[in-house]
């Protein structure tokens, strides 16, 4: 079983989804605490885990190994701040879940010399379907590196990048990925319903074809592209589906998206850092 000491920063949904996954996968509720202002989403936590909780930051990191950085972005670089004394002293691991803010700028507020690990979640961690990337600075050990792997793969799969800017590219496949599944699934259901199918039953049978489609594509030793030719019988029904969205243009139009989603991302962090 895990022996180190974890305190998240911040106990919203992202926070306690993790802490939850961790329970879990073995952790006992007596190694983290978690921190946050808002009594309501502190106490909701404890009686769901059983995890230690304090309203006091300074408190809640007193002998812990691990910090979770998980307060909304625009409050970090005041969070951080107020701790970098402690961090100077302690040289805990620090895990940032916070979308935008840059390891330097991180490293910069609590002093300089930090092991940091940043991480791009996304919303699927809530219910352990997570698909977490994460980056580590060269002050970051073996050990350390490890400590943050267990910790994301509790809420789901992680894996690591070798560039930082690579997590903006993340925050457009993954980080936003699900809202791009919702809206097809959306567009689905409502196209079912017009075709004559009960609202119930378009949802039902888009949401488990989504889960079904996932599933194969995971579970698969071939490409999606081969998996969706294999569906696409010559002459057939799918394929006149497809060709629509061949002459709509559908790659393009997700290109188009998805690049923009990348650029606002790196753009939000230059916004964060200069605040």
């Amino acid at each position: 079983m895990p022996n180190h000491t974890i305190t998240f920063i911040g106990a919203g949904n992202m926070a306690s989804s993790i802490v939850g996954g961790l329970i879990t996968k073995g952790f006992s509720p007596s190694s983290i605490t978690a921190s946050d202002p808002f009594e309501p989403s502190l106490q909701q936590l404890q009686q769901a885990t059983g995890v230690n909780i304090c309203a006091d930051n300074h408190s809640a990191i007193a002998g812990a190994d691990v910090w979770v950085l998980a307060v909304k972005p625009q409050m970090m670089k005041a969070v951080l701040e107020d701790l970098a004394a402690a961090a100077q002293a302690h040289k805990p691991l620090i895990i940032s879940i916070a979308a935008g803010i840059e390891i330097d700028s991180i490293n910069k507020w609590l002093g300089g010399g930090q092991a940091i690990v940043r991480c791009m979640p996304n919303t699927p961690s809530l219910v352990q379907a997570g698909a977490s990337a994460l980056y580590a600075n060269s002050a970051v050990e073996a050990a350390q590196r490890q400590q943050a792997d267990t910790i994301m793969s509790a809420v789901g799969s992680a894996l690591w990048v070798d560039d930082e800017a690579q997590l903006d590219a993340v925050t457009a496949v993954s980080g936003s990925g699900p809202a791009y599944f919702f809206m097809f699934m959306e567009a689905m259901q409502a196209t079912a319903k017009e075709l004559g199918l009960s609202a119930d039953a378009a949802r039902e049978l888009t949401l488990q074809t989504a889960l079904g489609a996932a599933k194969m594509a995971l579970d698969s030793d071939v490409d999606t592209a081969e998996l969706r030719r294999r569906v696409s019988s010559p002459g057939g029904t799918t394929v006149e589906a497809i060709a629509v969205f061949e002459q709509r243009g559908l790659p393009a139009i997700v290109a188009e998206a998805m690049t923009a989603c990348r650029d606002r991302s790196a753009q939000l962090a230059r916004e964060l850092d200069a605040g």
